[in-house]
């Protein structure tokens, strides 16, 4: 039995996860465990998130479970569940209440008085980490959903016991319109996610219904340096705020933007054309100032103080997997990002220019095989930012490899380009390749989604 929406848990008392070891499926479970539930949950591969839950208590099954399935009295299923998955039917079977993870959130940015989305294309889990630091650093005490782990929470949930919760929303799908934001970000718009919207017009109109759902009484926060989220405004009955760095005519403004030798900026942050903020980052790149811009949009309508937002961004190193630091070998520098779209791509090439180094290496994993042939030139074109370039196997995740495209198509369009570029499906052997290649202060970077974040490791470790 499919429900459309869920407003109460009363007689649910034993509730059971499809796809329990996702990052967002797994701070569900610690919720519900901690609001006092019977919480079991199956996933088919094992994790450290895994591994996290069974130690805190929740039953974890690697591979189905139709006992736990047809033990429960409601079922939660994230969204690359399949109808014809063993534990749905299961459910079906025995009419057990399902309900898709995205209409789940919903009902959980209801039990709030103010529910904070982050959301847009890219940036979000970074702007959500760096909004959840604020607020925590103020003393506000709120609940938090993050799509990383971040160290300043332990992990990639908080429950708090205020009436705040912050929480990144991701628009596949279109998820995110099953939300009730008191306040929203939105950080920009674009072309991903085209194996389920289609067209990039289909894309905007869901920011646009987003934006229209947001309550009266809050705020939303977008990017003026974006067309596409300036058109916003046509939508929404909340307040209207902006952010930029080229648009000097937004609410709050990035002035004399300078950075160090690690990428990290230094800038002014105006409003309205007063100063507001002096802001020292501690994270890489242009983007991570109006990430950070973002931020200082919401802090200020909730009247959070000026020194926890500056201690907080000072102190914010980052959430995982975002120009993270795993390490070093023969002084070359070893760092890791989830960048799996060429805009994100553009972004991370840009921040690590900004540091000092020899010369780049990228290690990239494409991430699905209709992303892969969508943008195919354009992953090109910001892979060449980079001195060497190696590409591995594409990531499939949800899809099943056609044959139609493969990680040497983007290797033959960026020689196009006139940039030389190498695929090697394994990874030891790229490991091996690059250890006898890469020389002293040269800086690596491994991009991609999927598995590809285990190459950092073993090129530190080995």
């Amino acid at each position: 039995m499919e429900l459309e929406e869920i407003n109460s848990l009363e007689g649910y008392n034993r509730i059971h996860l499809i796809g329990i070891g996702g990052i967002s499926m797994s701070a569900i479970a610690e919720t519900l465990k901690t609001w006092g539930y019977t919480v079991t949950g199956s996933d088919l591969h094992g994790s450290d998130l895994t591994e996290n839950l069974v130690a805190d208590g929740i039953e974890v099954t690697i591979g189905h479970s139709e006992k736990n399935a047809s033990l429960a009295d409601l079922i939660i299923y994230n969204a690359a569940i399949p109808e014809d998955d063993p534990e749905m039917v299961i459910a079906k079977i025995n009419n057990i209440p399902t309900i898709g993870r995205g209409k789940f959130v919903g009902f959980m940015t209801r039990k709030y008085q103010e529910a904070i989305c982050v959301s847009g294309t890219h940036g979000k889990t970074t702007t959500t980490s760096m909004l959840a630091c604020c607020f925590v650093e103020a003393g506000l005490d709120p609940s938090i959903e993050v799509g990383a782990v971040l160290k300043e929470i332990n992990g990639n949930y908080r429950i708090g016991k205020s009436e705040y919760f912050i929480l990144e929303s991701c628009e596949y799908k279109g998820n995110f319109l099953n939300f009730n934001p008191n306040s929203a970000i939105i950080l920009n718009i674009d072309n991903d996610h085209l194996d389920y919207y289609k067209t990039f017009e289909n894309v905007v109109k869901a920011f646009d219904t987003f934006a229209g759902i947001v309550d009266e009484k809050g705020v939303l926060v977008t990017n003026a340096d974006d067309e596409n989220c300036l058109k916003l405004k046509e939508y929404t009955k909340a307040k209207f705020v902006t952010y930029g760095i080229e648009n000097q005519s937004a609410d709050f403004v990035a002035k004399n933007i300078v950075f160090d030798d690690n990428g990290f900026a230094e800038f002014d942050c105006q409003k309205n054309g007063e100063d507001y903020l002096h802001l020292k980052l501690s994270v890489a790149g242009r983007h991570n100032v109006l990430n950070s811009l973002a931020c200082i949009g919401i802090c200020d309508f909730y009247h959070v103080d000026k020194n926890a937002i500056q201690k907080a961004l000072k102190e914010f190193t980052g959430a995982s997997r975002r120009l993270e630091y795993k390490g070093s070998f023969h002084e070359i520098s070893v760092f890791d990002d989830y960048a799996h779209h060429p805009t994100e791509i553009e972004a991370t090439a840009k921040a690590v220019q900004n540091k000092k180094y020899n010369e780049s290496w990228v290690i990239f994993q494409p991430h699905t095989f209709s992303r892969t042939i969508e943008h195919l030139k354009d992953f090109a074109k910001a892979l060449s930012n980079f001195d060497h370039i190696i590409l591995t196997d594409i990531y499939a995740a949800r899809e099943i490899d056609t044959g139609e495209v493969s990680s040497n198509d983007v290797v033959r369009e960026i020689e196009k380009l006139g940039k030389k570029a190498i695929c090697i499906s394994n990874f030891e052997d790229i490991v091996n390749y690059v250890r006898e290649n890469a020389k002293s202060r040269d800086i690596i970077i491994t991009l991609g989604a999927g598995n590809v974040t285990s190459i950092g490791p073993m090129l530190v470790n080995n």
